[in-house]
């Protein structure tokens, strides 16, 4: 069994209570997109918890993504907690969602605080960048 075969039967890292196959992990086959910039942030979380890097740079805005992501597999996400969200409605153009990303490494526990800016780019909902404190 492959780790995301066994992913789809616990619930999904970003927080919702469903399934990782019902929720997150039809955005990361490609199933499904993001309808909200909340949506795409959760989604995000869950694919650096499942260390999904190819999905990670799939959504990210093409001025601002990187060449390449390296994920820490050091680094356990342990849990998100939302803080608060914009999307600008059905039409809108731009979207900001602010989170607390918990995990464990070697180093013991921390969190990364960011408000992440997300825009339409194609039709779809796209990450361009972040401010963390």
């Amino acid at each position: 069994m492959s780790k995301r075969e066994g992913q789809d039967k616990e619930l999904c890292p970003c927080g919702r209570p469903l399934g990782y196959a019902q929720c997150c992990g039809r955005l990361h086959s490609g199933t499904a997109t993001a309808g909200t910039p909340e949506e795409l942030m959760r989604s995000r979380y869950s694919a650096f918890a499942v260390r999904d890097a190819d999905y990670l740079l799939r959504t990210w805005h093409p001025d601002t993504r990187p060449a390449e992501l390296r994920l820490d597999p050091a680094r356990t996400w342990l849990r998100l907690d939302v803080i608060g969200s914009s999307d600008g409605g059905p039409f809108g153009a731009e979207g900001f969602v602010e989170f607390r990303a918990h995990y464990a490494e070697s180093g013991g526990v921390g969190s990364l605080h960011e408000r992440s800016r997300f825009v339409r780019h194609r039709g779809a909902w796209v990450y361009v960048d972040g401010e963390t404190d």
